[in-house]
């Protein structure tokens, strides 16, 4: 049975996200502290980023363990089936 390729990525492509999400959340809550507004609007706007920063995190996880039960339901069928197929005889005649 051959497993699936695994897809792994490089150190310089996770350093990369890394450092794009820092810099992303960092630009948006020093916008957010500048805005010439109230201070219930900053706070409403820095649990909004709060809020979103975790609803991503979350979302990224909830596919990820979607796609790792789907390889895993893939490979018990491809087990199934080449057990099957190892265990069939064509050339067997029944009842003789």
């Amino acid at each position: 049975m051959s497993a699936p390729m695994q897809t792994r990525t490089t150190a310089a492509y996770h350093i990369q996200a890394v450092l794009s999400f820092a810099l992303a959340g960092t630009a948006l809550a020093i916008g957010i502290a500048c805005l010439p507004v109230g201070a219930w609007s900053r706070a409403f706007l820095g649990l909004g980023l709060l809020y979103t920063v975790t609803s991503a995190f979350t979302l990224a996880k909830v596919i990820r363990d979607r796609q790792e039960s789907n390889e895993m339901v893939t490979r018990v069928d491809q087990a199934r089936l080449e057990k099957l197929l190892s265990e069939h005889d064509p050339f067997k005649v029944d009842g003789a």
